[in-house]
């Protein structure tokens, strides 16, 4: 795990905030001053902060549904003073990680862990992701065809946050798509997608100069919103930790499969290499 993101998992401090300790050689590792930040914390390493030593948390799994309100960032800390969901959060919670980002006027189904692990792996899956949204346009045939065909933009600023550095993207076609109610000024959709890029459905709509004027997640990966009050948490059932223990199980035999089946392929590789060698070799003499 890098130095920044170890520390902002395993302490109080955001990835900004450890990337200036860093700077200013406040993190000592093996009781050296470290300023890389690229640098892998490794399992026998010791890392200091401010001459505090940085505990890593247990591996212990705790996942919780928030239902994040409007108008509050999924972040640590804001340099424009603005609320996070640590401000909202009960302080028992404020050190667990977010699967994935709710941007600042969307709301609604938010995962939090206490490990990072799982977290990464939630947030890189393809699991369902589904949202109910609001437009200020009727659906067209193109919105139509860009959803059930997807959309690749080389230019996908419209609909993004103002300082975005990403231009293009690229979308998946939805998983499903209905139109639940329509006027002449708006259309109210339910979508399913698999994928949790910067923005998506903003970005998406805005093509088609439509804006997203409600943007509210209801699932994710076969876990439901439900009833959940808004700014509320309830902890995972049994049957939704069973499932997440499998889905990891899952994901680390077909890392393990993956590793192998590479290694069988260089090894492979090699062999025919070897073959040919030894063919070219023994024809040259014949020769």
């Amino acid at each position: 795990m890098r130095l920044n993101k170890y520390i902002s998992h395993n302490s109080k401090y955001s990835r900004r905030e450890a990337d200036r300790l860093i700077e200013a050689g406040e993190v000592t590792l093996n009781k050296k001053i470290l300023q890389d930040f690229a640098y892998e914390v490794q399992e026998e390493d010791t890392v200091f902060v401010k001459g505090q030593r940085i505990k890593e948390k247990s591996n212990e799994l705790t996942v919780i549904v928030y239902n994040k309100p409007k108008g509050v960032l999924v972040t640590k800390k804001d340099d424009r003073g603005r609320a996070t969901i640590y401000h909202k959060l009960p302080g028992k919670f404020r050190h667990f990680v977010p699967v994935g980002r709710l941007d600042y006027a969307s709301e609604g189904l938010l995962l939090l862990t206490d490990n990072i692990e799982v977290a990464t792996a939630l947030m890189e899956s393809g699991l369902d992701r589904t949202y109910n949204l609001k437009i200020d346009k009727p659906v067209t045939q193109e919105m139509i065809n860009a959803m059930q065909e997807g959309l690749v933009l080389d230019d996908a600023r419209a609909g993004a946050h103002e300082k975005s550095k990403i231009y293009s993207m690229e979308f998946a076609p939805f998983s499903h798509y209905e139109i639940r109610a329509e006027g002449k000024s708006f259309t109210k959709l339910r979508v399913t997608i698999t994928e949790g890029k910067n923005r998506e459905l903003r970005r998406f709509f805005a093509h088609f100069d439509a804006k997203v004027l409600d943007l509210k997640r209801v699932a994710f990966g076969g876990i439901e919103l439900n009833n959940l009050p808004t700014n509320k948490t309830r902890f995972f059932s049994h049957k939704e930790y069973d499932d997440i223990h499998q889905f990891m199980k899952r994901k680390k035999a077909n890392a393990i499969a993956q590793s192998k089946n590479r290694a069988n392929a260089q090894k492979q590789e090699a062999q025919n290499k070897d073959k040919k060698e030894f063919q070219s070799k023994r024809s040259y003499k014949k020769n």
